[in-house]
C-alpha cells in the first residue's frame, strides 16, 4: 500500500513524502501587501512537508479579500517574497503560491474599490475589514469585457511568484472565492458566455488556469475545488456533472496536480479521482470543520486513488508535523484564537516536539 511517508515526483520536482501543508490565510503580511521576515521563519520551520502552499496570495487590489494578506502583483511584494522562499528552500522545503481572488468577498474598507464578482449578488455573511466584520456588500456585476482581464491577472501573478522563487502556483478555485463565483449556480447569474450552462460556468476557471499553465507551465500550475462547497453562501447545481466538465477541459492542460477538498459525499470525490488523469491532493476533512486531519484520514484517502494529502490546522500547531506522524508523537492542538491575530504567537511559537531524557 502507498505509505504517507513515499517520495512523489511532481513536474520537476521530487518530494520526499505526500504530505502537503494546505494553505491557510494568517493576516501576517506587512502594510502594501509585503511579506515579513516572521513569515520567512513560518514557512522554513514546516520545510519538511512534501509540498507547502501558501496562503492565499491576492493578485491585484481589487482581489484582495482580508485585511493583512499578501500580494503578488507589484515589484515590492516580488521583493518582499524572495527571502521567504529562500528561507524555505535553504530548509529543504518546496512551496507553490496560493494565488486567491476574492471576487465579490470583499469589502470597500480593505482595498478602497467596490468588490467585483459575477453578478451583483452579495456573499453570505460578514467579512473582515480593517475595522472590523462588516456585511457583504453587493459586488458589481464584471462586464463580459472585463472577465479576461481578471483571468489574466492569475497568470500575471504567476509569473510574479516564480520571479520570487516560488516553485509554482496553486489557483484558489474554491471555497466562494471569484473562481468558485463564477462555478456557482446562485453566485452566478450571468446570461453571457460566462453563466447559464454548465460549459458557460467552467469557462472563467479554464480560462484563469489556462493562462496560467501558459505563462509558467503546466507542471508549475495547481487548482484548489470545493465540490457542493457552499462557503461564503455559494451553491452548485449538477456537481457531479460541473467538476467531470471541468476537469475534462483541465486535463488538456497537463497540470502539476487538482486539489480537492472533502465538501462533497464521498461517492462523488471518488468519481472524480477516476475522473482526473493526473496528480491529486486530497484535503481529507472538511476545511474549519469540527475534526482534524490525521493519519487515519490520510491513510483512508491514499487507499481511495488520492496521490498526495494536505493538512492544514496540524501544521499550524506542529511544525514538525511529518515526523509526529512517522513515529507516533503526539500532534499538539492548535489555538483557533491566534489563526488571524496578527504577531508571532501562535504563528512561530508553536514548538518541535521535546524529547525527554
Amino acid at each position: 500500500m502507498t505509505s504517507l511517508f513515499d517520495s512523489y515526483p511532481l513536474g520537476e520536482l521530487t518530494l520526499p513524502n505526500r504530505m502537503v501543508m494546505a494553505p491557510m490565510t494568517r493576516v501576517r503580511a506587512a502594510a502594501g501587501g509585503l511579506a515579513t521576515p516572521s513569515m520567512a521563519t513560518y514557512y522554513a520551520q514546516r520545510a519538511s512537508a512534501g509540498l507547502i502552499v501558501s496562503e492565499g496570495v491576492q493578485p491585484s487590489l481589487v482581489g484582495q479579500s482580508n485585511p493583512g494578506t499578501p500580494g503578488l502583483y507589484t515589484d515590492e511584494q516580488v521583493a518582499a517574497w524572495r527571502p521567504v522562499t529562500g528561507a524555505l528552500h535553504a530548509n529543504g522545503g518546496r512551496i507553490f503560491a496560493q494565488i486567491m481572488h476574492g471576487g465579490r468577498v470583499s469589502h470597500p474598507d480593505t482595498t478602497g474599490m467596490r468588490p467585483v464578482g459575477p453578478s451583483a449578488v452579495p456573499a453570505v455573511g460578514q467579512v473582515f475589514t480593517p475595522t472590523g466584520p462588516r456585511a457583504a456588500p453587493t459586488p458589481r456585476a464584471l462586464e463580459t469585457a472585463e472577465v479576461p482581464e481578471h483571468a489574466l491577472s492569475y497568470a500575471d501573478a504567476a509569473r510574479r511568484a516564480v520571479d520570487a522563487g516560488f516553485d509554482g502556483v496553486e489557483l484558489h478555485g474554491a471555497n466562494g472565492y471569484l473562481i468558485s463565483q463564477f462555478l456557482s449556480s446562485n453566485a452566478n447569474l450571468r446570461t453571457d458566455r460566462y453563466g447559464g450552462s454548465v460549459a458557460n460556468r467552467i469557462r472563467f476557471a479554464v480560462e484563469a488556469v489556462s493562462a496560467t499553465a501558459e505563462a509558467v507551465g503546466g507542471h508549475r500550475t495547481g487548482i484548489r475545488l470545493s465540490p457542493a462547497g457552499t462557503f461564503w453562501g455559494v451553491e452548485e447545481t449538477d456537481v457531479p456533472e460541473l467538476y467531470d466538465e471541468l476537469l475534462t477541459e483541465l486535463a488538456r492542460l497537463d497540470l502539476a496536480y487538482v486539489h480537492v477538498e472533502a465538501t462533497a459525499e464521498e461517492e462523488v470525490l471518488v468519481g472524480l479521482r477516476r475522473a482526473w488523469p493526473g496528480t491529486l491532493i486530497m484535503n481529507p476533512v472538511l476545511p474549519m470543520g469540527p475534526k482534524q486531519a490525521g493519519r487515519d484520514e490520510a491513510d483512508h484517502w491514499l487507499g481511495l486513488g488520492a496521490d498526495l494529502i494536505s493538512f492544514g490546522r496540524g501544521f499550524i500547531a506542529n511544525p514538525d508535523l511529518v515526523e509526529r506522524l512517522r513515529t507516533g508523537l503526539p500532534v499538539a492542538p492548535v489555538d483557533e484564537d491566534t489563526y488571524y491575530q496578527g504577531g508571532d504567537a501562535g504563528y512561530l511559537t508553536y514548538p518541535a516536539y521535546q524529547h525527554t531524557a
